[in-house]
Formats: structure tokens, sequence, C-alpha cells
């Protein structure tokens, strides 16, 4: 029996600065409203999302200051590379995510900008809150430790 062709999940963009910076405590998966342009310009892979963050804005999440560059085969009917853009989620969803933001000083930080397998452009939002400059040490002297580790382990046999 032929075997479906299967995609893998195509990550686009990653915040890998962001687990440093903040403790994530949960995360959650959203789709996002995007136009025909941003997503051609998405699937060549050149987009930023490390100097970006979500906000809620009339009962919605907006995605605000991820850069999608232009479409360079696109000539006037190409997007804003910086526009805000919204997020797709369940109402109870959404309001948890207000809820942690107002309630616990949380922030909205997108993880990963990816397309799934069915194709469709996903973003991977953490509820997270920022870490202070001894947080940031403690973690980076642990990630150390690890590869010390792991250096004696492999030079003991």
């Amino acid at each position: 029996m032929a075997e479906k062709n299967e995609r893998a999940i195509k990550v686009v963009a990653e915040n890998r600065k962001a687990r440093f910076n903040y403790a994530v405590e949960d995360t959650v998966e959203a789709g996002i409203a995007l136009t025909g342009t941003e997503v051609k310009s998405l699937r060549s892979g050149k987009s930023t999302i490390a100097e970006s963050y979500a906000d809620s804005k009339n009962g919605e999440i907006w995605l605000l200051n991820a850069n999608i560059p232009e479409y360079l085969q696109a000539n006037r009917f190409n997007h804003e590379p910086k526009r805000p853009r919204k997020l797709l989620l369940h109402k109870k969803q959404i309001s948890r995510l207000m809820g942690a933001v107002d309630r616990e000083g949380m922030t909205l930080i997108p993880l990963k900008l990816y397309f799934n397998e069915r194709g469709r452009a996903k973003l991977l939002l953490a509820v997270a809150k920022g870490k202070k400059l001894h947080d940031k040490r403690e973690s980076e002297k642990k990630r150390d430790w690890g590869r010390e580790k792991g250096r004696l382990l492999r030079a003991r046999g």
C-alpha cells in the first residue's frame, strides 16, 4: 500500500534567547492571520521574531514587532514588514492568557514560528516571566556544568 506524502514541521523562525531571558511557564500553539505575500515570504524562511511580543487589544491577541520581510516578486500588493498580526486562538485560551498577563505580571513571548504538517503557519506562544540578572547567571552555571559533566564522562570512558 502506498504511503501518504507526509510533510514534516518546517521551522521558519526561532527565538533562541527567549528561554535565557524568560522563565517559561506555559506554551500555547496559535495560528496567525497572514496575507498571501506574507505566507510566500515565510516559506522562503527569512523572518525574525527575536524582538517580538504579543499583547491583548479589544479581546484579541496581536503579535507585535515581528519582522516578515517583503516578498520580492510581489510588486504593489506587498505587505508592511512589521505590521501587527492577529493571533488565532479560542476565547478560553485568550481569557486565560490575558488573566495571566494581568494578574501575575507575565509576558507573552513567541518562541517559534513554523509550518505544521498541514502547511499552516503556526506560532508557539509562551507565557513567561522575565528573569533577573542573578537568575540568568544561575541558568548559565547549570548549562556550563552540564557541558563539563558530559566532557568528563566521555573522557572517562
